[in-house]
């Protein structure tokens, strides 16, 4: 996969947004290995002239986020192909038949590589299983070792440029004790390698990481996708949203045990945007009435407090979501978000590439909702909106 591909017939100028347009934010969902996908949509925008200035992600979306935010726009792509080129390194076979069969059986012979050997300067297993390991020891929590992780984020991202908070950053994680669900964000702490590393932090695979005096695991034990956390904030940014998700909540029935794995790991890990975006939607709708029904009351009656909620409520935020979700691959079965062979990592890359390419040249798609709407989204698979 060349990430320095020519630019499509869709380019536009750097720094390109629709009219009204204050932020571009890339939203991007956990995954595995399905993560490659999230780097051609990048590639795609990337040559589109479209930069975004709000980056965060879950679990591998936080990886590339971090990835994406910690290098300057001229070398997001090398740094990401390095990662991906480095990750995917190891070969599974010198050939491969045509055909599904000979690809879902070399698929499953990739992940139970992974399984047994780890991934180059990713996870590599820990010299002692955990379930031979003494409780307390640093061994006895997960199977497998995460500092290689930590030494390819501290090559690969520059994490003085994400504090300096040109890109707005957030990952998404869990606190061990407490299950709560929380953001390491740039506008409110310093990150570092061990934030990226904690919203990745799969259980049991990986092992939880400490921050502080708490520990974390994976983000999307709780939610898959940080979409909320941009729909929480409130600056009243028109904004124009990618969100990319690798797991697809709509699916095929079943019909054999393998599938049936794929299909709950798909359910379980999909992102839930229509639940996430009609909530938005209702209260959306009652900070509108609230407004009108304040604008109808004399000033002289309103307190200062609710003078100041009318006329906060009157600039409420035009949102548009463009919703991307990996198609899977009929050879692709459970094992999908740890097959991280080279093959299937350039199979993902480009097919985030050629989605976000069809998408951009939807130019009515990339526009803002007309004031007082509120918030469309666009299903880029399913060809309507909601």
């Amino acid at each position: 996969m060349d990430a320095r591909a020519p630019h499509s017939a869709t380019s536009t100028a750097p720094g390109w947004r629709p009219d009204r347009c204050d932020r571009i934010a890339l939203v991007l969902q956990g995954g595995g290995a399905l993560g490659a996908y999230q780097v051609g949509v990048y590639q795609a925008l990337h040559e589109a002239g479209i930069e975004p200035d709000w980056v965060c992600g879950v679990s591998i979306g936080a990886i590339n986020s971090a990835i994406i935010a910690g290098n300057p726009p001229e070398r997001r792509l090398e740094r990401l192909q390095i990662f991906w080129e480095r990750i995917t390194a190891r070969r599974v076979w010198h050939y491969t038949p045509d055909g599904d069969i000979y690809r879902k059986t070399r698929n499953l012979a990739s992940s139970f590589l992974t399984t047994t050997l780890g991934q180059p300067d990713f996870f590599k297993p820990h010299d002692i299983n955990p379930w031979f390991s003494l409780a307390g020891a640093r061994t006895a929590t997960s199977y497998y070792d995460t500092s290689p992780l930590r030494e390819t984020l501290v090559e690969l991202v520059d994490f003085d440029l994400i504090n300096s908070r040109k890109v707005h950053f957030a990952v998404g994680a869990v606190n061990v004790l407490s299950g709560n669900f929380l953001y390491f964000d740039n506008k409110n702490e310093a990150i570092g390698p061990e934030h990226v590393m904690a919203s990745g932090a799969l259980p049991p695979a990986l092992p939880m990481v400490k921050i502080g005096t708490d520990h974390f695991w994976d983000g999307g034990i709780v939610s898959n996708t940080p979409l909320q956390h941009l729909l929480d904030q409130d600056d009243r940014l028109n904004s124009l949203v990618f969100q990319v998700d690798l797991f697809s909540a709509r699916g095929a029935l079943p019909r054999d045990i393998q599938e049936v794995l794929a299909r709950h790991k798909d359910i379980v890990y999909s992102s839930r945007t229509r639940h996430n975006t009609d909530v938005y939607k209702q209260m959306n709708n009652l900070k509108t009435d609230l407004c009108k029904a304040l604008q109808k009351v004399p000033d002289d009656r309103l307190s200062d407090d609710e003078r100041a909620l009318r006329d906060r409520l009157a600039d409420l935020p035009e949102i548009t979501i463009l919703q991307m979700i990996y198609q899977q691959k009929a050879y692709e079965g459970d094992s999908k978000d740890h097959e991280f062979s080279a093959t299937s990592m350039r199979e993902h890359w480009q097919s985030g590439l050629e989605d976000t390419r069809r998408t951009l040249k939807r130019r009515d798609w990339l526009e803002l909702p007309e004031q007082g709407t509120g918030i469309v989204i666009h299903d880029v698979h399913r060809e309507r909106d909601y």
